[in-house]
């Protein structure tokens, strides 16, 4: 189907009476499935648009046949459901679940909420997601135009809480929608916005009189938009012949795999197998690789492994690739001149990133797929082997399937990997961590919150399958993977969601485990309880500062979960776990809560963190 074709069939199937039904039938036909938010009086145009949408045969997709300017990864549900409210208990809550529903489908998470405080509660989410890149649209109305400056009730506009200035510095485009007559325009630069590198949530802000203008014929037909997201495969073909040159020359190779590397996994897999390279990750890249591929040498950064650190530190090594990444602070272990030093080749499609790079010996722009098909394909022909084949080395077997269920990977160095055995009452954090690993299946989505869940997560908890473990580590957010856990389930019914959170964290926002069972969502919600702000109880601890203001009171969680309909198990010890029947929870119609009572004592592995904290004392 051309573009005039795509138009023609947009035109025809548009039936927007006003601005706001405008906008729900773009998200319909972008295949959205859902609209996360909080009602209020100010947004009602448009959950009355979606409403009527609801009612109505026309909640159908347009049905696409070019898949190279769709940029989903995947379908997870029948889309014949059309698009549908998901309300939040709190509006950061809504923000969060879009972000694990774009984090497994690559589709736009869209959410919304009132003029005031809804906007102003989006906050915090919407500079959770911009700092972790994710596609995102967030709507918010505006009182009245004939009222700004009136002191309306909740009243946001510049006169008043300016919510678009406040939304300025966390969104990759932030506009307020004036006339009935911009909103096309500047809905598709939002679009545009969202998806073009670094991505990241984007920010409409509609009076409520424009949502409610009627559609004029003009105005009232859908051009096409998903062209907008395809992203270009581009590559600096100077930068890459000079990387093609300082790799031809390498005796050898560290590759640092950061968290952008989601569609060159495979590649650079296959790349570290012809060179014979390590591979070493941030804490976020640990998702894009192989934890028992025989090359891989664990975590570098926060909660790392001392292996990648060796890596690193080998005299023959004399080119570190690090590859889409940003390398800040929980990235780099504070700034490491292990990895930040001339040896450094920066490969990023974000140009942003080099800012942090000045010292690196080449920066290579462009399409990090692009860039490691070419590599494959060119030191293939200088070597004068197929892929897969060096004179260093013999094609690597595949790491064997889950004998992982019983042990660590035997090429990473661990920090006391004892206690990841270990029998002990209070349960040691890295026990909990084998349990997972041992009784849910392959694929099962982690989603670890902030705190010390972090650390254990990253640093214990290891997977064959990749895109399994998701983090919000840019901006450290108490309570994002709750959320983010709902939207993750939402989003992929396949797949067993665990969302690994502290006792600190589910206080926050615990209340999200409701739109769980109101949705009927077998999710896993795991509280490592130990009865305090675990990261700034140990923190303080390790820094040597003054031990104040982190107890927690002892609180029984699992009650709480059975209080609001969903399954409460409390965990004290290794017998606990083997009486869980995993599988009936996970084909249940209600999530389930562990209340995990681990040990308090127990000093995650965190002392980067700590490094760079004592700079500033």
């Amino acid at each position: 189907m051309d573009l005039i074709e795509q138009i023609e069939t947009y035109t025809e199937k548009s039936t927007a009476q006003t601005q706001a039904d405008l906008i729900i039938d773009y998200l319909i036909d972008l295949e959205v499935d859902y609209l996360f938010g909080v009602p209020g009086g100010a947004i009602e145009p448009l959950y009355n648009a979606l409403s009527r949408r609801l009612k109505s045969p026309k909640n159908l997709p347009v049905t696409h046949t070019d898949e190279d300017v769709v940029p989903f990864r995947k379908q997870h549900r029948n889309h014949s459901q059309g698009i549908r409210p998901i309300v939040a208990r709190h509006e950061a809550g809504a923000v969060f679940m879009a972000d694990g529903y774009t984090r497994e489908t690559g589709k736009l998470g869209v959410c919304c909420a009132t003029t005031g405080p809804g906007a102003t509660n989006l906050l915090t989410g919407v500079a959770s997601a911009y700092i972790d890149k994710i596609p995102m649209l967030i709507i918010t109305p505006q009182t009245a135009l004939s009222d700004f400056g009136k002191m309306g009730f909740q009243e946001s506009s510049s006169d008043g809480i300016d919510t678009v200035s406040m939304f300025e510095h966390c969104t990759r485009y932030n506009s307020l929608v004036s006339h009935p007559d911009q909103l096309t325009g500047k809905l598709y630069s939002a679009l545009i916005n969202a998806y073009r590198a670094p991505q990241g949530p984007v920010h409409l802000s509609i009076p409520m009189d424009v949502l409610n203008t009627p559609t004029n014929k003009e105005s009232n037909y859908l051009p096409p938009a998903t062209h907008l997201f395809k992203q270009t495969n581009a590559v600096d073909q100077h930068a890459y012949s000079a990387l093609l040159g300082a790799i031809s020359k390498s005796k050898r190779m560290v590759l640092l795999v950061g968290s952008a590397c989601k569609n060159a996994a495979a590649d650079i897999a296959e790349f570290a197998n012809i060179t014979n390279a390590d591979i070493i990750s941030t804490p976020c890249g640990k998702r894009w690789v192989d934890a028992y591929n025989p090359h891989y040498q664990g975590v570098f950064g926060f909660a790392g492994h001392p292996s990648a650190m060796d890596a690193l530190m080998k005299e023959e090594v004399d080119i570190i690739l690090a590859i889409g990444t940003g390398l800040g602070e929980l990235s780099t272990c504070g700034w490491n001149d292990s990895l930040l030093n001339p040896k450094l080749i920066h490969i990023s499609q974000n140009i942003e990133d080099f800012s942090r790079s000045p010292m690196a010996g080449l920066h290579v722009p462009g399409d990090i797929c692009s860039i490691f098909k070419s590599l494959i394909n060119d030191i293939s022909l200088l070597q004068a082997k197929p892929p897969c084949c060096s004179a260093s080395t013999q094609p690597l077997p595949p790491a064997s399937p889950y004998d992982t269920k019983r042990q660590l990977p035997r090429n990473l160095k661990f920090r006391n990997e004892q206690s990841y055995h270990s029998d002990e009452i209070p349960l040691k954090p890295q026990r909990v961590m084998k349990e997972l690993a041992q009784r849910f299946p392959k694929g099962t989505r982690y989603l670890a919150d902030t705190g010390n869940a972090w650390s254990w997560v990253t640093h214990y908890l290891m997977d064959s399958a990749l895109d399994t473990q998701r983090i919000g580590f840019g901006f450290g957010t108490m309570g994002w993977a709750i959320g983010a856990a709902v939207g993750t389930a939402l989003a992929n019914h396949g797949n067993p969601t665990v969302c690994i959170t502290g006792d600190g964290s589910y206080l926050m926002n615990g209340q999200e485990i409701t739109v769980a069972v109101s949705e009927q969502l077998p999710v896993l919600f795991i509280v490592l309880n130990d009865q305090a702000l675990g990261m700034i109880k140990h923190g303080q601890r390790l820094s040597g500062a003054e031990q104040i203001g982190f107890e927690l009171p002892p609180i029984n969680f699992a009650m709480m979960a059975e209080a609001v309909g969903a399954t409460g198990i409390t965990i004290k010890s290794p017998e606990d776990f083997a009486q869980l029947n995993v599988g009936k929870l996970l084909a249940g119609n209600k999530p389930t809560l562990l209340d995990i009572h681990i040990d308090p004592e127990e000093t995650p592995p965190m002392g980067s963190r700590i490094k760079t904290l004592n700079k500033g004392r």
